[in-house]
């Protein structure tokens, strides 16, 4: 029996990428996202092509509700879950200055980012130890995606920065208390990654990576962080829970 992974925000950028390392190291897809099921049976075919099976959980992590329904689709159709891959998140609509960003911004992007999957990692655990308590031989694990602004200011995205950070701190939470159940808990912050999100901004990285803003003079790609993803769910890293894993190319090694 195949094991059982959810990515959430795993139809497009770097879900995506997670979603197919996952896939082709052979575990069983449930990935979410906010869009209508007719637009992601392309994806779901793809993700089959690998010799797993895939569901498609739509709904927004924000919501209680919604949350509810993500998991009872995979509980109703797989019966058990060995991964949590926390990955959506939302950029905040329009950059602001700290000093003039507005609290609605705040809401929307902390009820994503760090609302959503704070307690949608809470009610995971607790299934988690379900099964770990029906059965001693369950491995379970929780991989957070969080970013390099947890630790990078960047003051026109105050908001962003700051669910990125709690989401660092959420991971050293669930790591202390899933400890005495053997259930790891692990952060994998990306740095700049080629994904629509940052589209927007790509002239801008674009200069900025080649005057030497990265150690690795290129881009990140949603495959990057698939890979890392992928060796931590493998059950690579048993006795690293709480850790870091930096996929940023060296951006955020101090250098003179």
């Amino acid at each position: 029996m195949k094991r059982v992974a959810l990515v959430t925000g795993g139809s497009r950028g770097i879900g995506y990428g997670i979603v197919k390392n996952l896939a082709e190291l052979g575990f069983d897809i449930a990935f979410n996202g906010i869009r209508s099921a007719e637009f992601v049976q392309d994806i779901i075919e793809n993700i089959k092509k690998s010799g797993v099976d895939a569901i498609y959980c739509q709904g927004n992590i924000a919501l209680k509700e919604d949350r509810e329904k993500i998991l009872q689709q995979v509980k109703d159709h797989y019966k058990r879950l060995h991964i949590l891959v926390n990955n959506a998140g939302v950029a905040p609509a329009k950059r602001a200055d700290i000093l003039t960003a507005s609290e609605q911004s705040f809401d929307d992007v902390l009820s994503v980012n760090l609302k959503g999957s704070y307690f949608l990692t809470q009610a995971v655990a607790n299934w988690m130890i379900e099964q770990k308590t029906a059965d001693g031989n369950f491995s379970g694990s929780i991989i957070n995606i969080s970013s390099i602004s947890a630790i990078v200011a960047s003051v026109n995205r105050g908001d962003y920065c700051i669910s990125k950070a709690g989401i660092s701190m959420a991971t050293q939470l669930f790591a202390v208390r899933l400890g005495e159940y053997d259930i790891p808990v692990f952060e994998v912050r990306p740095g700049i990654i080629e994904t629509d999100m940052t589209s927007g901004v790509k002239e801008k990285y674009n200069r900025l990576i080649e005057n030497g803003l990265c150690i690795q003079k290129r881009w990140g790609t949603p495959d990057d962080v698939g890979k890392v993803v992928g060796a931590i769910a493998e059950g690579n890293f048993p006795y690293s829970t709480g850790q870091v894993f930096m996929v940023d190319g060296g951006l955020t090694i101090p250098r003179l």
